[in-house]
């Protein structure tokens, strides 16, 4: 009966999407172009190893393209200048696609440094993208269905990590590097065509008050007056901080199952199954528990699932597998909603690449001091510790919301009182 409910439930939250025509167009961009991105960031770091031997150089890669994200306050103003955001999505669609075409110069170590030059542009350009992206989808989409957009989008995400990577290893194999740059080109191509189509009536945003420095820190300013989206927002923060953390210790939780080190690639494809799940029923999910409740029991799941790993058990690893993939994209997904349908238009691009930045940066430091940790103590200790200490940072968001709000409404910034 659940697996009937459930089904039922997926298949209705497919139609309410892609029933709207914008929502669909909107969806099919995400995932065209998202293959495009993960086929090319896998293949980037092989073509690096395969020109020099060294696996330093190859790991630059990803960190050229991820670097952008951390001046993502000040990209993000760039989705807010006063033009409309569907042109700026097109522009940036073909500025990409226009770039990848000179790696069909990079046959030598020589070139690297173009390679590196246009993942780092890729990079920003990203976040412009996505904060444009976001902006527009606020318009173009009813608010009814940003939540089931979002999960789907979500679903797209994870699916595309699972499949891309996997194509453009191939294509690489058969064709070599500048043949996935000319792949990921084409994707560009065709979600400009898709972008193109889509029927929203923005408004002219209005020009930015102030210097560029006032500009930048507005989005912050309205994320950390806004007594719904401030919790959501440190909420991600913080589980990108321990995500990295736990992630660090795949490979010594791994050991302690003796497995060998590509065990993690089952643990990582049940994780993507549980994140694909997620996706398709977090619109329902949203519409029923609100952002900050269903937030809440996300992170909740996904700290349960990282202390159940200090006991070493396969079955235990799978399903804790699953349940970290089902949890982690909650908070996610609700503070990514929640900034669509709090912030005003004018401030939106700023706010989401500025939420993006606070989300997502510190995962990098979680990586690190997680990498230092597992060296030094024993990761079933870890792993109960993180465990713990995750599901306690799920009482802000359980908070009366009406106290946050009379705090916040202190602040004449604030003009969304929860």
């Amino acid at each position: 009966m659940t697996t009937t409910t459930t089904t039922t439930t997926t298949t209705w939250t497919l139609l309410r999407v892609l029933r709207d025509r914008n929502a669909g167009l909107c969806l099919a961009g995400v995932v065209v172009s998202g293959f495009g991105t993960s086929a090319l960031w896998l293949a980037s770091g092989v073509w690096v190893k395969d020109l020099t031997g060294s696996d330093g150089l190859a790991a630059l890669c990803l960190l050229a393209m991820w670097a952008p994200t951390l001046a993502g306050p000040l990209l993000g103003t760039l989705a807010d200048l006063p033009h409309r955001r569907k042109p700026l999505l097109i522009g940036a669609n073909l500025l990409l696609a226009a770039l990848l075409l000179t790696l069909f110069t990079v046959d030598s170590p020589g070139r690297l440094w173009l390679l590196f030059a246009v993942l780092f542009v890729y990079g920003a350009a990203g976040v412009v993208h996505d904060a444009a992206e976001s902006a527009l989808v606020a318009n173009a989409v009813s608010p009814s269905l940003l939540g089931d957009f979002n999960g789907l989008r979500m679903t797209a995400a994870e699916g595309m990590k699972l499949l891309a990577p996997l194509a453009g290893a191939g294509v690489y194999a058969a064709y070599g590097g500048p043949s996935v740059a000319l792949l990921d080109a084409a994707t560009f191509v065709v979600a400009t065509g898709l972008y193109a189509c889509l029927r929203a009536r923005e408004s002219r945003p209005r020009p930015p008050s102030g210097n560029w420095r006032a500009q930048t820190t507005e989005g912050a300013r309205h994320l950390w007056t806004h007594p719904r989206l401030r919790p959501l927002v440190l909420s991600g923060g913080t589980t990108m901080l321990f995500a990295g953390l736990n992630g660090a210790m795949v490979y010594a939780f791994i050991d302690t199952l003796g497995h060998a080190p590509t065990y993690a690639g089952v643990l990582y494809a049940v994780q993507g199954a549980g994140s694909v799940a997620i996706g398709l029923l977090s619109g329902p999910a949203l519409r029923r528990l609100g952002e900050r409740r269903f937030a809440a029991y996300g992170i909740a799941l996904t700290a349960a699932a990282v202390g159940l790993r200090a006991v070493p058990s396969d079955p235990l690893a799978l399903v804790s597998s699953a349940a970290i993939g089902a949890g982690l994209p909650c908070v996610l997904i609700a503070a990514l909603t929640a900034v669509q349908r709090e912030t005003p238009d004018a401030l939106l691009g700023r706010t989401v690449a500025t939420a993006n930045t606070l989300v997502f940066a510190p995962n990098v430091i979680g990586l690190a001091v997680g990498a230092a940790l597992v060296e030094l103590l024993d990761v079933r200790l870890l792993s109960a510790v993180l465990g713990a200490v995750w599901l306690v940072t799920t009482a802000p968001l359980f908070q009366n919301p009406a106290s946050a709000s009379r705090t916040a409404a202190k602040s004449p910034s604030d003009a969304n009182p929860a």
